[in-house]
């Protein structure tokens, strides 16, 4: 089921991401593409605040790929590892390399990719992909597709 969301600054995205981290359980592929600038990295804090992982959250785009582990909580009975990666820079090999398939065959991992559209190849088919788009200054149309 598609559903959009437009959000009006950055605090509306990332409360977005806050959302959508209160549905995940574990073993979730969760893939973002858009513009430069388009609110990724932002929706992604939104997400990793949600589910609990220590700040501070920084794009993982010069070092490809950050991991969080979180303690097991009222809501999540076991240890949560989120890997956060950015494919801007990267290739599927890469990211491969990088220990994908085992990362994303974990069901305590939330996998997070920004550039997603990059590694398409590579991204499982049950993987959940997020689009993000300018509408203006301010504004960004996000569809959960």
């Amino acid at each position: 089921m598609k559903k959009t969301f437009i959000t009006n600054n950055s605090k509306q995205t990332q409360e977005l991401g806050e959302l959508l981290a209160g549905e995940l359980r574990g073993g979730e592929i969760i893939c973002l593409s858009g513009e430069l600038g388009s609110g990724k990295t932002t929706f992604s804090q939104g997400v990793l605040r949600g589910l609990g992982a220590k700040e501070p959250f920084t794009s993982p785009t010069f070092v490809v790929m950050k991991q969080y582990k979180i303690k097991a909580t009222a809501k999540k009975s076991e240890p949560v590892n989120i890997y956060h990666i950015d494919a801007y820079r990267v290739s599927g090999k890469d990211i491969l390399d990088l220990g994908w398939e085992e990362i994303t065959a974990g069901k305590k991992n939330v996998v997070i990719v920004e550039w997603a559209e990059r590694i398409k190849n590579i991204i499982p088919k049950n993987a959940v992909w997020i689009k993000f788009e300018h509408k203006s200054k301010n504004e960004r149309e996000i569809t959960i597709c």
